[in-house]
């Protein structure tokens, strides 16, 4: 077995991405214990020595990783995650950075961020938070005119009888935004209703559009968001089993195919049970 082929073997292999995990999460736990004072005093040396470790392995390992591409060492680089990798311990190299504890802890710090590459579900729910981006943004935009219109109309009702909380525009946004946790709306209420008559449909309607619509919305973009983003690792997924298939000498090939057909079978499976589900929950 040649050196891209052992590593390729190495790299695809489930213990040794539990082996990473299990180094990353060590790692996490040698800088939690450095931020107590006394206990980083007496073991400082131990706790570095441990993060060396650390850090020589993540060297070890991202190596393995590249040598697997063989001589399509470029088609590591064209994964975003595999990008995020390779800077986060690259940085490690820097001259000059060990010389600041601030910066290098920060670098340690980044380095416990890699544990989003090994496991699939947080790197989808990493990637819908992306895909979210715009959506949440213009549901965002459109709340804050709608905290703006109810201020406006709250300081032309409440600002003689309740100028602490809607004697300005600031003020009164400032209380828009406490009520649309719902948390002081009885309160608000029973304070609005000794000033006006207008204070049940007031806070009532915006508590129905600003708490309820707005949230909803905000949890159906994300939900879109994260089916678009399983779909996209789905594809990424496949594309890669191709990419090995097409690398291959025969009978690894027909190993890779048959395992490609065996995981297209289980999306279907999973996507016709999540039908299923939702059917069943249309029907209740």
């Amino acid at each position: 077995m040649d050196l891209v082929a052992r590593a390729k073997r190495i790299a695809d292999s489930q213990w040794f991405d539990f082996l990473t995990i299990g180094v990353i999460l060590g790692n996490a736990v040698v800088l939690g214990l450095e931020t107590f004072e006394e206990f980083d005093r007496r073991n400082h040396d131990e706790l570095n020595r441990l993060n060396e470790l650390a850090f020589t392995y993540y060297v070890i390992e991202l190596a393995i990783r590249i040598t697997a591409y063989g001589r399509r060492t470029v088609d590591f680089f064209k994964s975003g995650w595999n990008q995020f990798d390779f800077w986060i311990v690259a940085v490690g190299f820097i001259p000059g950075l060990r010389e600041n504890a601030t910066i290098i802890r920060m670098v340690r710090l980044l380095r416990v961020t890699r544990l989003l590459r090994l496991l699939k579900d947080l790197r989808i729910v990493v990637a819908a938070v992306g895909r979210s981006i715009p959506g949440v943004s213009s549901l965002a935009l459109a709340s804050l005119m709608l905290v703006y219109v109810y201020a406006m109309v709250g300081w032309v009702i409440f600002a003689e009888d309740d100028p602490a909380h809607f004697g300005n525009i600031g003020e009164a946004m400032l209380t828009m935004f406490q009520v649309l946790t719902l948390e002081n709306l009885p309160d608000f209420i029973e304070t609005g209703r000794a000033a006006s008559d207008w204070a049940i449909p007031f806070y009532v309607s915006y508590a129905l559009l600003a708490s309820f619509l707005v949230f909803n919305l905000f949890i159906g973009i994300v939900l879109n968001s994260m089916e678009e983003a399983r779909a996209a690792e789905l594809r990424r997924a496949e594309a890669e089993m191709r990419d090995d298939i097409e690398s291959a000498d025969d009978a690894t090939a027909a190993r890779l195919a048959l395992r490609e057909r065996v995981h297209r079978v289980r999306n279907e499976l999973d996507a016709i049970d999540s039908d299923l589900d939702a059917l069943q929950r249309a029907s209740d």
